[in-house]
Order: structure tokens, then sequence, then C-alpha cells
């Protein structure tokens, strides 16, 4: 990581002392005080990894810390001052599912930083038991690799990934889903579109609990499904919101494409060094 900021700095042409610092984006749980990922249930082996104090001694650089979902809505929000984006949620969809709110135009991190963990919320079907929760109708379980790809097979798609592998050959099995669908595969376009449904409906559950108007859906898996997925994923969630006849809520792909988390990453980074902080402002 070291090696490719380095890389990145000296490709830019700008001089070194002019970089403020390096956003690393992590998905959660993570410890911002110390810098340290604490267990990402997807990612194996990544348990306790101190991910600011290597990198700032290696670079000479300020480095932060970021949870994905936060750093994605970081994003979007510096890509625009319109009025939705005071409040509305970011559906991060990539290995995991995870959601950034922003509540009244500020980032909601949560006492620990780990806000949005909506991994086992109910999507209201059954499918199977959870690992990590026990329950058998949660996001976590709906979504998991073996799961889907015992249903890719059973409708007669071919893949060439183990249902329970590593996490780089689950990332794989994906891939070869999408790969599918791009080819005009209908079977694997119909499979995208109920796994993005479950989505929908615990983005619709957080849009009835913070009565927000605007969902934005990013994240590097999203950004390859969502030409087949948000007219459904807009329906469901709207379908889902209580307050349906006081206002519709607006549903959108991020533009900012699969590379999304790492702007975020660089969002914060100027968040940290150019907003003005309240405590900065008190008169004593």
């Amino acid at each position: 990581m070291a090696q490719t900021v380095d890389e990145i700095i000296s490709e830019s042409g700008v001089p070194r002392s002019n970089v403020l610092g390096v956003g690393v984006v992590v998905p959660g749980p993570l410890d911002p005080v110390r810098g340290v990922m604490i267990d990402p249930p997807l990612l194996d082996g990544w348990k306790d990894v101190d991910m600011v104090e290597p990198l700032h001694r290696m670079l000479k650089l300020d480095v932060v810390i970021e949870k994905d979902t936060i750093a994605a809505s970081i994003a979007e929000q510096w890509k625009g001052n319109d009025a939705e984006r005071d409040n509305f949620v970011t559906m991060y969809v990539g290995a995991g599912i995870g959601a950034g709110m922003v509540l009244n135009g500020e980032i909601h991190r949560g006492i620990s930083n780990n806000a949005g963990e909506i991994g086992h919320y109910s999507t209201g079907v059954v499918s199977q038991e959870c690992e990590i929760c026990g329950r058998n109708d949660c996001l976590h379980a709906s979504l998991s690799f073996n799961l889907i790809a015992q249903r890719a097979r059973a409708r007669g798609l071919g893949l060439t990934v183990p249902d329970d592998g590593t996490a780089e050959q689950r990332a794989a099995g994906m891939n070869e889903i999408v790969a599918l669908a791009k080819s005009g595969n209908e079977t694997a376009v119909e499979l995208i579109r109920e796994c993005m449904g479950h989505v929908g409906q615990v983005a619709g559950q957080l849009c009835n609990t913070l009565d927000v108007g605007l969902v934005v859906l990013a994240g590097p898996l999203w950004s390859e499904v969502g030409q087949w997925c948000l007219e459904d994923v807009r329906a469901i969630i709207n379908e889902r919101f209580s307050s349906k006849n006081v206002h519709a809520v607006e549903v959108r792909s991020s533009t900012l494409g699969h590379e999304v988390g790492a702007i975020g990453g660089a969002c914060v980074v100027m968040d940290e060094s150019l907003s003005p902080k309240a405590a900065a402002l008190l008169l004593r």
C-alpha cells in the first residue's frame, strides 16, 4: 500500500510537501482511535490489524482510517450541495453490505465510528441460518456467497469456484455471475435482481427509521449490477416506506463508480484538514 501511494504521488506530479495525508478505507468494525481493523467478517485473517501506524511510519504522512460505508457517504456529500444531501442513506454494496447515513448535513458515525452495520437486519425472507446472529432471515445470510452459488448451480449456472471458498474465490464467483449476466444470461440477471431486492428491503426499513428522502446505491458490486436492479430496488424501497403518502424516496445510483470508497478516503483527508471543527470555533 505504501509503495502504491508513493507511485501515485510520483505520477501525479504534485510535490510531496503538498500532500495533506492518506485516507485508508476499510470494512468495519474498526477502532479509529488505535487505527485498527477489528475483525471484518468477510476478510479472512484480518483481525486486529494496525492500518495507520505502519503506513505513517513508511510514508511520513498523516494517515486517517475510515469505514467504507461512511467514506462512500462522505464522497457523495462532497460531490454536491443539493438539499437532498442533507439527509440521505448510502447503501454500500461490495463483498458485504453496509449503510452510511447523513442526517441534517452531518455524517452519522455512532460512538465508535461503526454506525451502519445492517448485515443482520431482517429481509423478511427465510434463507438459511446465519453463523453470526443465528437468525435465518438476515441480510448477511441472504447474500452469503455459498447460498448464492447453490442457487446459481440449481438454476444451471456453471461456476468454477467452490461454494465455501476463500475471500478471493468468493469474489471471483460473484464476478462469474456478473459476467454471465453481462453476456445476456437472463437467469444470472434474475438471480442478481433477487439478491439486490433484499438490499432494497433493508434500505426501506432504514428510510422508515430515519425519514430520509434519498437513497444512493454505491460500491464496487453495485456499479456492476445497478443497471439491472435500480428500478426494482427503487420500487421495493418506496413500497416499504411507511410515509409514502407524505413524500416519496428518491433512489439513485452513485455516479462515482466502483472507486467511491477510495474517493471518500481522499475526501476524509480533506475533511480532517480543511473543514471547520465546532470545538475550534468555541469562544473561551
